[in-house]
């Protein structure tokens, strides 16, 4: 019984410690930055797969988002006897309320009446949400995308996920004009649109003790765009 609980202390010290180390698990590793931007390999066992379009109501394009053939390996009886059956997921996305979300690699578009289809950028991201701003369009006739994604491998781990950091995009609704809003190195927190003035308004933190964490001795930014002008300048403002 005693080794029994010693086994057990053990085991919960391990568990502590890989709970710790996974906790301060920086999110940017420093070494290089001026180098250029840090591009995650990619891995040549993926296999591409691309959910059926979807049509943006008002616009003259299909959207096709692109992603990696989810399978996830699970073992069960079979009546033939024991054996590991893949359990192979081919959706990518889910879509609603003009916003496509997921962790996709790609969006193509195609313009309806045409079977050329164009992608969003030939550089290696994970694309968490892509919105259409359809109230814009209404408006001002401008058809805009915005996206949250992770486009630089910051923790330098040779992918690209959820632990890296998050920037924000705009891109017209033909997939043309891609943008960068946020500053590489600064992790986007939200974004918000303010309807009555055509504003997409949003927040960045900067590491700017460079700890490699995001934590409250960092410096917040606040910026908008303009979403009425073709020119998407970024205007700072300082609320508090």
């Amino acid at each position: 019984m005693k080794k029994l609980h010693i086994a057990l202390l053990g085991l919960s010290v391990l568990l502590l410690t890989s709970c710790k180390e996974d906790a301060e698990k920086p999110k940017v590793i420093y070494g290089g930055v001026n180098k250029g931007k840090e591009i995650a390999k990619i891995d040549s066992t993926d296999i591409e797969i691309a959910d059926l379009p979807i049509h943006m109501e008002g616009t003259n394009y299909l959207i096709h988002p692109v992603g990696d053939l989810s399978i996830r390996e699970r073992g069960i009886k079979t009546r033939y006897g024991s054996s590991s059956v893949n359990d192979l997921s081919f959706t990518i996305s889910n879509y609603g309320e003009n916003e496509i979300t997921g962790f996709l690699q790609n969006i193509k578009f195609q313009k309806i009446g045409s079977d050329s289809i164009k992608a969003l950028t030939d550089e290696p991201v994970l694309i968490q949400t892509a919105t259409y701003l359809k109230s814009v369009a209404d408006k001002t006739k401008n058809q805009i995308m915005v996206y949250t994604m992770v486009d630089m491998d910051t923790n330098k781990d040779g992918k690209l996920d959820t632990s890296d950091i998050k920037a924000l995009y705009l891109s017209e609704i033909s997939g043309d004009k891609l943008t960068k809003l946020s500053d590489s190195y600064q992790e986007l927190i939200d974004w918000n649109l303010i309807e009555s003035t055509n504003r997409l308004y949003f927040r960045t933190v900067e590491d700017t003790n460079k700890n490699g964490q995001f934590d409250k001795m960092d410096v917040v930014h606040y910026n908008y765009v303009d979403l009425s002008n073709k020119q998407w300048k970024i205007v700072s403002y300082k609320p508090v």
